[in-house]
């Protein structure tokens, strides 16, 4: 029996938010992030696919412009900036690909 997927916003916004979640909790890998977007992906039903994208592509576009505010904001706090100078370079060059490791 087939799995059915949700193609709603809210369902999508939920998928998308556990897995960043689960990336900031550092409970899963940017390649684990990938391969859950896969598995998903194929289970979404071919007639909801253009819906499913078009939801998928907003959540993104406004968690990106959201992360960005954060990210702008901190680098106009000079004291911030002092004390996290290091991984703040790290945000500026924003890797798109590859793991993102940081030191505990």
């Amino acid at each position: 029996m087939a799995q059915e997927i949700s193609v709603s916003y809210q369902a999508i916004k939920g998928r998308v938010h556990k897995l960043l979640d689960a990336m900031v909790e550092n409970e899963k890998s940017q390649e684990e992030v990938r391969e859950s977007m896969r598995r998903w992906w194929k289970l979404v039903p071919a007639a909801d696919r253009k819906v499913a994208q078009k939801y998928l592509l907003m959540v993104l576009l406004r968690s990106s412009a959201g992360l960005a505010a954060i990210t702008d904001t901190l680098f106009e706090l000079e004291e911030f900036e002092a004390a996290h100078e290091a991984e703040l370079r790290l945000l500026k060059m924003e890797p798109r690909r590859g793991e993102l490791t940081t030191a505990v």
